[in-house]
């Protein structure tokens, strides 16, 4: 049986759930069984998952709400299994040009939980957006799409590659 990963995401005008959409098709690729779900809306346990990637988007230097509650809510269970965290928001070229450091709640959440990994990837804020913040940016002419889905496919396969070594690990041990 395919290990099973949750993609939980926060996110406030959906980039970051077409992030974690991206995330779970690699990962199904790979041969996992990956659900991708509003950290909202996860049950009360993660008993049925191997291992989880939770995102969040980034507003004003902080990670999206309902990623940050999910981190505390499933913390005892999120430190027994592999976690990946990742954080969309810059809304410029600069998450494709360097290595953007988590964010402080972020930092402190991935010491708390031995996080694998964290990775920063562009943001999307579009006409439409929700918000009066984020329609003044649109409006301003800051806004646009900056998501390297080559880069999250990437990410992505890293992690399942990591997840399906250690299922073949796991089968030929026992």
């Amino acid at each position: 049986m395919p290990k099973r990963v949750l993609v939980a995401y926060g996110t406030k005008n959906g980039s970051t759930a077409r992030i974690a959409d991206a995330i779970a098709a690699v990962l199904r690729k790979d041969g996992l069984a990956a659900d991708p779900l509003p950290a909202r809306s996860v049950a009360a346990t993660l008993a049925s998952y191997d291992a989880v990637v939770v995102g969040g988007g980034l507003y004003a230097g902080r990670w999206h709400r309902d990623a940050r509650r999910f981190l505390r809510r499933h913390r005892a269970e999120l430190a027994a299994r592999p976690v990946w965290l990742f954080s969309s928001g810059p809304l410029d070229a600069s998450a494709s040009e360097r290595d953007i450091p988590p964010v402080p709640d972020v930092r402190r959440a991935m010491d708390r939980l031995d996080v694998r990994e964290h990775i920063t990837f562009g943001g999307c804020l579009e006409e439409g957006a929700k918000g009066f913040v984020a329609r003044m940016i649109v409006r301003n002419g800051k806004g646009g799409d900056f998501r390297d889905f080559t880069a999250i496919e990437a990410w992505a396969s890293r992690i399942g590659a990591e997840l399906v070594d250690t299922h073949d690990q796991d089968r030929s041990s026992g």
